[in-house]
């Protein structure tokens, strides 16, 4: 069963024990060792199953505390597809260009100025504040369109690329290393919707997410490498090491 698959499956099987009142809302759920054991899995597929969960509202994941059942469960608790990294970026490159084109024809120069001042922060070292600045760029920008559609599918997109684990650890891997290429990327989307240039924005924003697109190929490419020289290596120790003995 592949990773994410198994992480999903745990916390199903974690969410049929909340139901059952094996684990009763408003109390702590076992450590990561017990749970562990128990589903006979990792501590960090444990991890992941109880960061699916808080997604979708039923478990609260306390830092320095621990881990609650949420006192009140949503009543048709649901769960975000299982999708990769690639496919996110790439539906985002749909409908995010798609949305820009939009917004260029409608964008209050307001907007426009927080775009400005979103960019701006974008540059600030802290990780988490650069981040949220990012979110809230792409946010303002689709609600600049002024077609809920498009914002409602726009913020779902964005919440697999912050909650589904898989997607979320891609996006780590390769957003510390390109800040210069997404500021660049940024102020091309902003100055074609200064221009109120909806083909220009389309394509700005369909540039910043191929560019995206690449930068997880060449981090796949290099981890796949990395595998395989892993494999070589516990290969080569293992039967070269045996030759060594028996000469």
């Amino acid at each position: 069963m592949s990773k994410k698959r198994l992480f999903h499956n745990v916390a199903d099987q974690i969410a049929e024990l909340i139901d059952q009142g094996v684990f009763p809302p408003g109390t702590n759920l076992p450590g990561e060792r017990d749970l562990a054991e128990r589903f006979e899995v990792s501590r960090v597929t444990v991890r992941e199953a109880e960061i699916a969960l808080q997604a979708i509202g039923r478990i609260e994941i306390k830092s320095g505390s621990g881990v609650y059942v949420c006192e009140e469960q949503p009543q048709n608790p649901g769960r975000l597809p299982e999708v990769s990294a690639f496919e996110v970026t790439e539906a985002r490159s749909l409908i995010e260009a798609e949305n820009a084109a939009l917004a260029a024809k409608v964008i209050s120069d307001e907007n426009l100025k927080r775009l400005d001042d979103l960019i701006e922060t974008m540059a600030n070292s802290d990780n988490a504040i650069s981040l949220a600045a990012d979110k809230e760029f792409h946010a303002t920008i689709a609600r600049s369109s002024g077609n809920g559609a498009m914002v409602y599918a726009i913020e779902a997109l964005w919440r697999m690329r912050e909650e589904v684990p898989e997607v979320r650890y891609s996006y780590e891997a390769i957003c510390d290393d390109d800040a210069d290429a997404r500021a660049k990327e940024h102020l091309d989307i902003l100055n074609a919707l200064k221009a109120r240039n909806p083909a220009a924005a389309r394509r700005a924003m369909r540039e910043h997410f191929l560019r995206l697109i690449g930068s997880m190929l060449e981090v796949s490419e290099q981890e796949a490498l990395r595998e395989v020289q892993k494999r070589a290596m516990e290969s080569r120790e293992r039967f070269l090491g045996i030759g060594q003995a028996i000469s």
